[in-house]
Parts: C-alpha cells; structure tokens; sequence
C-alpha cells in the first residue's frame, strides 16, 4: 500500500467515525438531514470519480441514474409493501439503464466528448419528460409522478418486514453514512482487482489494450455499469432524505458533480468526497438568493465560479493530490534534514565545524 492509499484510508476512516460518532452526540436534527443530503451527493460525486478518474469515460449525465434511481424507489415505494425491495429495484434500474446505455455507446464505439454529450442529452431528456407529467394520466399504480412538483409522498426506508415503523431522520443519516464508506470501499476494491487494473490499462491506452487481447467494450461497459450502480444508491437515499422531483436531472446537479470531482482531486475517490462536502457547506453557509435581499450579499454562484477557477489555475490536480504531494515534500524534507544531522553525528569531533 501507498503512502497516498495509507493517507486515503486514514482521511476517509477518521471523516467516517466522526460522522458516526461526533455528529450524533450533537443531536442536532438539521444537521444530519444536511449530513444525509451531503452523503447522498458524495455518492454521486464517488460513482462520477470512479468512471471518470479511472477509466477515462467522461460522463456529463450521471445525474440521469442518480434521478431514475430515486423515482423507481418512489414508485415502487408507494406500490409495495416493502421499501428496502422498492430501494433493491431502484438500484437495479439504474445500473440496468447504465448497461444499457453503455452497451450502445460502447459498442458504436463513442468516446470522449461524443460520449459526454450523448450522456447530459439523455439526463436532460429525462428531466424535460418529467416535469411534464403533471397531470392525472402521469400515475403508476398509487404513485403520481406529479410534474415539476415531484412526489413529495416519497415513502421513508423501513425496517423489513415492519413498513409501518419508517427510519428516523438520525437513522437515514446513519445509514447514509455507512453507504457511503461501503461505496468508497467497493470502488477502492474494484480497482485492486484485475479488472480495475485492466479498466485502467485501458484508459491509459485503449489501441494497445486490444493488442494485449483485451476486449475493451467489456471492461468500459462493467465499470460504466458499477458507476451507475453507486449513483442509483446515492439517488435512492437522496429520495429519504428529501423527496424526489425533476431537479435531480437538471442541468445544474450535473454540472455540479464534474465541479466536486474536479475541486476534490481527479483519479481520486477521497478527493471528489471531499470536494462535494466543502462546496455545499460553502453553497450552504452564503445562502440561497431567493431568500431575500438580506441574504444577497454574496451570489453563492459567482463565488462558486470564483473557487472553480481558482482551483483549476492553482491547483491544477484538486485539493487532495495538491495537500497529498505537499505532504510528501514536508516528510521528504524532515528525512533529508534527519540525515544530514545524524551524518554530522557520525563525523569525527575534530571534523565537525
């Protein structure tokens, strides 16, 4: 394991325990509703790094699973008796609709930002059928889809076989917490493994990856497919921690997610984490501009602008990679320093200045 893995680890192990532990102590109600919505977008955040940062598909529409998951969960919620199924077929769907879409995309042999393209134009189209679905005819069983307005009857996890007894704010926070360590995990995992190591490969150079007899269009469309997996997980739990609405595929929440990923540190899972935690608190604290005039006084997206810019000019790799090599340059200094004066220990006295 790398010193940048062993940091990685840490950081993520030390930010897990205190969401666990500190942030419950508090007791504060909106602070974990916040926490949960915060989780659910750096599952979001997790899905984009892993299929971007290491296998080199540019998605511009991750936001289309990460929506479609949290409406199947609210639909299949309200029609079954049972949430934690409802929330297995909403994943389901979504790595179901990224394997579909990849397989495509991939097999029509559509990269870089064709493919980008292709993916914002099908979240968009997601998020225009939507939000005209207002009417009475837009029903699935006993669950409207209710246009612009969402479905703000989004049923909360509960415990199986007790759907009368849903999860408490605290309880969805807790278990947002936990799906985001398990996403983090799974990914780390993924990539340690032989296919990882072949998604890569790929990325670095997909021609000679086929010479090597590597079918690529399996690998793209796997890693393509586990992406849309960890964005359905994140939209689902974004359904318990607010409701589900068209706004999950907008043009905004997309963008937002390529911001965090680049902010964070790209070709790093802790980095995109990290990015989307401090641009919401961020976004959080300047307040929103439909609040009224008093809350004006800083547009929160010219200062999300000014971050962006300043990040992509002077921290070119993001915050984690930047803090990680800065790291590494202190220790390799105090080691240098170490040995030049157990050096000047080792020399005789009358040698010595």
């Amino acid at each position: 394991m790398t010193l940048r893995d062993a940091l990685g680890w840490l950081l993520v192990g030390a930010a897990a325990l205190y969401a666990l532990v500190a942030v419950p102590a508090g007791g504060e109600l909106t602070t974990m509703i916040n926490g949960s919505i915060y989780a659910s977008y750096a599952i979001l955040a997790l899905s984009l790094a892993l299929i971007w940062g290491y296998a080199g598909i540019l998605s511009f529409g991750q936001a289309a699973f990460f929506g479609l998951a949290g409406y199947v969960y609210a639909v299949a919620g309200l029609n079954l008796e049972s949430t934690p199924l409802a929330a297995v077929i909403a994943v389901a769907a979504a790595a179901g609709f990224a394997a579909l879409l990849g397989y495509f995309m991939f097999w029509g042999r559509i990269s870089d930002v064709y493919l980008g393209v292709i993916t914002l134009t099908v979240s968009l189209i997601l998020y225009r059928f939507i939000n005209q679905t207002a009417g009475e005819e837009w029903t699935i069983g006993a669950a409207p889809l209710g246009g612009f307005n969402g479905i703000p009857s989004t049923p909360i996890l509960a415990p199986p076989g007790h759907p009368d007894e849903p999860f408490l704010p605290e309880q969805i926070y807790m278990l947002a917490v936990a799906a985001l360590f398990a996403c983090y995990v799974i990914c780390k995992l993924a990539m340690a493994t032989r296919f990882g190591r072949a998604v890569i490969a790929i990325r670095e150079n997909e021609g000679r990856a086929e010479l090597l007899g590597y079918d690529t269009r399996l690998y793209k469309l796997g890693i393509f497919t586990l992406g849309g997996a960890i964005a359905g997980v994140g939209g689902v739990l974004f359904a318990n921690s607010v409701f589900v609405s068209p706004n999950m595929f907008s043009l905004q929440t997309n963008g937002q997610v390529i911001i965090w990923v680049i902010v964070g540190g790209l070709g790093t899972f802790a980095g995109p984490v990290i990015g989307c935690f401090l641009l919401m608190a961020l976004s959080t604290g300047l307040g929103s501009l439909d609040a009224g005039p008093s809350f004006a006084v800083l547009d929160p997206n010219l200062v999300m602008g000014v971050v962006l810019t300043l990040c992509v000019l002077g921290l070119r790799q993001g915050l984690l990679p930047t803090a990680l090599a800065f790291g590494g340059r202190l220790v390799a200094k105090a080691r240098a320093t170490r040995g030049r004066g157990a050096a000047e220990l080792r020399r005789p006295a009358e040698e010595r200045p």
